[in-house]
C-alpha cells in the first residue's frame, strides 16, 4: 500500500510505504516530522558515604541491619533501589524497592536487613521519572557487624 499524508502544517509531509511479502510487514515513512524535546539534569551521581552496623540485643539478632547513608548530585530522587548479590555482583539475593520523598537536600539513610554473615555486593539505584543514578559497595556483616 502506498499513501501520502499532510497535516494543515504544510512543513509536515509523510509518505509511507507498506510491504507485506509471505506475511511479514516492512514499513518505510519518508519527510519531514517536527517534535519538541525537553532536556531534563536528571541524577548525575550518587555516593554511599557511610555504612553502619544498627547494634541489636541478642534476641532480635536474627537479622543483621546495616544502615547506608547515600548522597546524590543533580535532580532529587523519587524512588529507591538496592539490590543484594553474592560477592561478585552476579547472582541477586534480594531486590528491595521504596518511594521516597525528599525535599531539599539529597541526602538519605536506607536501612536494609541481611538474613546470614557473609560478603555482599549492594548496589542503590537512586531514580526519578527520567532518570537513574548507581553506586556500588562490597560489605562484610557478621552476625551483627559490618565493615
Amino acid at each position: 500500500t502506498t499513501g501520502t499524508s499532510s497535516n494543515s502544517d504544510s512543513a509536515t509531509t509523510v509518505e509511507s510505504m507498506e510491504d507485506n511479502p509471505d506475511g511479514g510487514c516492512h514499513i518505510y515513512r519518508n519527510g519531514y516530522y517536527r517534535t519538541d524535546i525537553s532536556v531534563v539534569e536528571g541524577i548525575l551521581e550518587v555516593n554511599i558515604i557511610q555504612m553502619t552496623s544498627i547494634q541489636m540485643t541478642e534476641s532480635q539478632a536474627e537479622n543483621s541491619l546495616v544502615d547506608f547513608v547515600v548522597t546524590c548530585q543533580g535532580s532529587l530522587p523519587t524512588d529507591v533501589c538496592t539490590v543484594v548479590s553474592d560477592p561478585t555482583c552476579q547472582v541477586s539475593k534480594s531486590v528491595v524497592c521504596n518511594p521516597i520523598i525528599i525535599t531539599d537536600e539529597c541526602l538519605l539513610t536506607i536501612r536494609r536487613a541481611f538474613e546470614e554473615p557473609g560478603t555482599y555486593c549492594i548496589n542503590i539505584t537512586l531514580g526519578d521519572d527520567t532518570s537513574q543514578a548507581l553506586a556500588s559497595a562490597l560489605i562484610s556483616v557478621n552476625g551483627g557487624e559490618s565493615t
